[in-house]
């Protein structure tokens, strides 16, 4: 796993520049990311890869030859990890509501998930296939208020839960966002009879003051998940995704 030193000078703002208060947050906050650093060095468009990375090198569901859907792909971070892994075997699709600049041997698809349509796109794209690994790094449209906010995202992870039994292999793996707290008591007791094994897991490269954490589900078992012969998304549950992997 990699390791990183704080970054021993701090860096400033161009005082003479006009911005809000939130945006010399934001700013200073990815100067002095020792990740936003070594992902510009390493080549990574974000410092998310590094989530990925960390997450996989203790879990390890992620290996040459899988077929990986990543799902909140934008700008493509974790593509690019997976993909470096996979190697030429196997195959990654990463879909999105934002457009993403190409990625050399990925397949990146340009849809809301809620919409029945990029559900359809995605089962042509495998054209048969299941995936080894469905991964999500999705986020709903946050308001500001937790309750809520954990709500939205649990309604969308609910969601892709219940398209993993149209995609995923048995015995493959779901990775997805969560907010503190972890999953709700209701999803994750499905999550439970679905995979052998279901934890949380905070990466160090995650942000010490953000709230997101993983739920990692390994060893799927669909027979025990009951009937999803029915498409999960619905005109009257959608939820606009607004996903920043910083």
């Amino acid at each position: 796993m990699a390791t990183f030193k704080k970054t021993e000078k701090i860096q400033k703002l161009d005082s003479k520049k006009k911005r809000t208060a939130s945006s010399r947050q934001w700013l200073l906050r990815q100067l002095n990311d020792p990740y936003v650093a070594k992902a510009r060095k390493d080549g990574y468009r974000s410092r998310a890869a590094y989530k990925l990375i960390e997450i996989n090198d203790k879990y390890k569901f992620i290996k040459k030859g899988c077929r990986i859907l990543d799902l909140g792909a934008a700008p493509g971070g974790w593509c690019q990890v997976a993909k470096t892994i996979v190697g030429q075997n196997g195959f990654v699709v990463g879909v999105d509501l934002q457009d993403m600049i190409p990625i050399t041997d990925v397949t990146l698809l340009k849809g809301d998930f809620n919409d029945e349509s990029i559900h359809h796109q995605i089962m042509n794209t495998f054209a048969g296939e299941k995936a080894d690994v469905i991964l999500s790094d999705m986020a709903a449209s946050a308001c500001g208020m937790t309750d809520v906010d954990h709500i939205r995202l649990m309604l969308l992870l609910e969601s892709v839960y219940h398209f993993s039994f149209h995609l995923l292999r048995p015995g493959g793996s779901f990775i997805a966002k969560v907010l503190r707290g972890g999953t709700e008591k209701d999803l994750l007791t499905q999550l439970k009879q679905s995979f052998a094994k279901v934890t949380h897991f905070k990466p160090l490269s995650s942000r010490q003051e953000s709230s997101e954490l993983y739920v990692i589900a390994q060893g799927f078992r669909p027979a025990k998940g009951g009937n999803h012969s029915e498409t999960p998304a619905s005109s009257d549950n959608i939820i606009n995704i607004n996903n920043e992997k910083l």
